[in-house]
């Protein structure tokens, strides 16, 4: 019996997208996927005569026709909090700031629990998926009622999407200063534990893995500058364990780290050994143009989530000023509750419309993001800030994460002169394809790995039943 790793061939795409050094975009171009890896990008001619070379080793033991499609690397999603879909709409139309949005759903949060935490990450994966996302980092800060970060990682595996799982945490509760309630704050020295226990059993370092930790205290106001270095120190006793927190979000966060610690965010983060290229964070808002530069020097990463930012108040990141500077850049979603979407491509359009009407230093509107920038926030950006070469463009012996959208229906008619910039300028698409690591996940715009109406159904019990639960305490 062969042991030969199955071949699927994408072919004929009206463009091909690679995001490769030279940025080559190939019209009627084929991928060729053998196992978890892509095997030769090119235009079809070229792939068909490199199988012929060597035929039948090469044959395709599946090909798929994307005529009519533009076809990328699998979009790269570096900040969410997936159990906030089960609170979607609760504080988004209340014109709330962050703080205040936070103190409203802080006590329907801690009724979460195992169930909850799994059904809404599979819903929140789901969705993703089938925005174009092939890899999902996700901060999970709170812990009730035996919930652990082992029920999104059961989640993540049922959908097959690649997954950075970050093990967050609040330990700064009200009675000592902190923003959260102390009922859903844990006690540093578990949390330590827990970290560890969570990198020892699940953190994969190989290349193309499915899997890697991340630690990730929440924010300044609801942990400790100790448990912040201590959080820093554990992970960097293993190799490859990133670190992820909020950072520099809003105004009021920032009078938050002067009054109680004396220092802006980034000064705080940069007291606590928390900048340096192995962490990333997300938003960075408010910072000044030499907290930019330091942010490149370190090499540190940033996460920009233009809807949610957008949503609470928070403002204009400075994303065009942190490209020009070589700071890494990557695009999120942000939690589902502060966003009320989980599309990735909506917001990579999002992102170069917001850095169109940014005030920045009276920037002139070309200044902003083009098209093509933005989509490579969404894949190139996204592999840096987690600190991954095997992933992020189409090139031969990187990992086999690939979608294909459709251009040939009624959102893209007229867009045939650049269809590259229309699936950012034109309504946002869902994916026809998508295949994560070799696998076909999305197939004909539907989710092959999970029967939605049955999830969506399950999600909407466990949200009523958590917001009846805070009703009630």
């Amino acid at each position: 019996m062969s042991t030969q790793a199955p071949r699927l061939l994408i072919a004929h795409a009206d463009v091909v997208v690679t995001m490769d050094p030279g940025r080559r975009e190939i019209q009627d171009g084929s991928v060729l996927v053998c196992g978890d890896a892509i095997e030769a990008v090119g235009t079809h001619a070229e792939i068909q005569s490199w199988i012929a070379a060597d035929r039948p080793a090469r044959d395709p033991q599946e090909t798929i026709d994307a005529r009519g499609c533009v076809v990328l690397p699998g979009l790269i999603n570096c900040h969410h909090h997936l159990f906030q879909s089960l609170t979607r709409a609760v504080g988004t139309g209340r014109r709330l700031a962050l703080f205040d949005w936070l103190r409203l759903l802080y006590p329907i949060w801690a009724e979460l629990d195992p169930e909850a935490v799994y059904v809404s990450a599979k819903t929140a994966l789901a969705e993703l998926v089938r925005s174009g996302a092939t890899t999902v980092a996700d901060h999970l800060y709170l812990f009730p009622n035996g919930a652990r970060l082992d029920d999104e990682i059961h989640a993540a595996r049922e959908i097959g999407v690649r997954f950075h799982a970050t093990r967050g945490c609040m330990s700064l509760g009200e009675s000592r200063g902190g923003l959260p309630p102390d009922r859903i704050v844990e006690d540093e020295p578990a949390i330590l534990s827990d970290c560890r226990r969570v990198i020892e059993t699940f953190h994969d370092l190989a290349p193309r893995s499915m899997l890697r930790i991340g630690l990730a205290p929440c924010s300044p106001f609801s942990v400790t500058p100790e448990l912040m270095r201590d959080a820093a120190r554990l992970a960097r006793s293993f190799r490859g364990v990133g670190l992820h927190t909020h950072l520099a979000e809003t105004l009021d966060e920032s009078r938050f780290c002067l009054d109680r610690f004396g220092l802006h965010p980034l000064d705080l983060a940069d007291s606590v050994e928390w900048l340096g290229a192995d962490c990333w964070f997300a938003h960075v808002v408010h910072v000044e143009s030499s907290g930019i530069d330091r942010l490149a020097h370190a090499r540190a990463g940033v996460c920009h989530c233009p809807s949610s930012n957008m949503i609470l108040g928070s403002g204009i990141a400075p994303v065009r000023r942190m490209l020009d500077r070589q700071v890494n850049v990557a695009l999120g979603v942000d939690g589902s509750a502060s966003n009320d979407s989980g599309h990735l491509l909506a917001e990579a359009r999002q992102a170069m419309l917001l850095q169109r009407v940014a005030p920045h230093e009276q920037e002139a509107a070309s200044a902003g993001l083009s098209a093509r920038e933005a989509l490579e926030l969404a894949t190139l950006g996204g592999a840096r800030v987690l600190g991954r070469d095997d992933i992020g463009s189409l090139e031969t012996g990187k990992a086999a994460d690939l979608v294909a959208f459709r251009v040939d229906d009624l959102e893209h008619a007229g867009a045939q002169s650049d269809l590259v910039s229309a699936l950012i300028t034109c309504a946002p698409a869902h994916a026809w394809l998508s295949v994560i690591n070799g696998r076909i996940v999305v197939d004909h715009g539907a989710l092959v790995t999970a029967e939605l109406a049955p999830l969506i159904e399950r999600h909407n019990q466990v949200s009523r039943r958590m917001l009846e639960r805070a009703a009630r305490a």
